[in-house]
């Protein structure tokens, strides 16, 4: 492999914005707009834990970009750009490189951000790659996980479970049963995730989310993040979670699916009298919004998020969600 300011000049130097200074100095240089807050956030994607090991390099830094705008998105932000950082094993080639770099730049397109600098060293153990994302929002306009409230509504875009058997599907372990459409639709639903990144801007924009989170860890669990940080009670409705056809075609129980992790869709809160505003808003950027719950008082009890069946009743979880330790 060419040396490491070789490799910067062919693949990353690309990519840069004016921000980066084309890569030659050994810092960046940006200058927040003028009214606005901006909102930082850092992911890192693990070869055998975030990916499988073996995935093709462009499918890796795709991934690796959009969770990273996801996070961005659930905080009302529009994404700017980011900081990237790889720690590569002596396998690692040129030709990855090169479609890592691809990748990158497909996504760089499609979402509007671009690179603004970044770090490569060398590694004995697996590919990690790191971005740490910025993002713009009016001043006070951040949606943060604290502000739900009681009497809040409690919605969702997209379909969530679709990751976690997406992920079954791609380690060969899926449900008998699916079509390969819907195995494929699945498989893609999980390495390549679409965060409401549109959506999450004007929904900041919009001021009607109370507080919100990326469906990262599983929908329960995320919903959970918010209640805890708000101290109040978030009980999600089992039916009204928004599967995809293929999710149900599965067979797989519903408490599983909404415990999953990796949907990167928006869970959030707000007053229930924007829902027509808000189902609007979703339809303008052709994202689903879907109300599942409401927000109530802990009535003395710890914070929490609780999925609740057909009945009414508390369904009881092994887990709500994914844990990182």
């Amino acid at each position: 492999m060419s040396g490491e300011f070789d490799l910067i000049a062919r693949c990353f130097a690309p990519l840069a914005g004016p921000e980066g200074l084309d890569l030659k100095d050994d810092a960046a240089l940006f200058r927040p707009p003028e009214g606005e807050d901006i909102v930082i956030t850092a992911d890192a994607n693990v070869a055998g834990v975030h990916f499988l090991e073996g995935e093709q390099a462009d499918v890796i830094a795709r991934r690796l970009l959009r969770t990273n705008l996801s996070d961005i998105a659930a905080k009302g932000a529009r994404p700017l750009g980011y900081l990237l950082t790889l720690a590569l094993p002596p396998s690692i080639d040129v030709a990855w490189l090169d479609r890592f770099a691809a990748g990158l730049a497909a996504d760089q397109a499609r979402y509007g951000v671009r690179l603004f600098g970044g770090d490569t060293v060398s590694t004995a153990g697996p590919v990690v790659a790191s971005i740490t994302a910025l993002g713009a929002v009016a001043s006070g306009r951040m949606i943060r996980r604290a502000g739900a409230a009681p009497g809040d509504a409690v919605f969702v875009t997209g379909t969530i479970g679709d990751a976690g058997l997406g992920l079954a599907v791609a380690e060969g372990r899926a449900a008998a049963g699916l079509t390969p459409a819907e195995r494929q639709f699945l498989e893609t639903r999980f390495k390549l995730p679409e965060p409401p990144v549109g959506f999450g801007a004007a929904l900041g924009a919009a001021g009607l989310a109370t507080a919100a989170a990326d469906v990262s860890d599983g929908l329960v669990a995320d919903a959970g993040h918010i209640a805890v940080a708000s101290g109040v009670r978030i009980e999600i409705e089992s039916a009204a979670a928004p599967c995809s056809p293929a999710a149900l075609a599965s067979g797989v129980d519903r408490a599983v699916l909404l415990t999953s992790g990796d949907d990167y869709e928006i869970v959030f809160t707000a007053h229930p009298g924007h829902a027509e505003a808000l189902a609007e808003l979703g339809a303008l950027h052709g994202v689903r919004v879907t109300r599942i719950g409401a927000v109530s008082s802990c009535a003395g009890g710890q914070p929490s998020a609780v999925l609740l069946d057909s009945a009414g009743a508390e369904t009881v979880l092994e887990k709500a969600g994914y844990t990182h330790r």
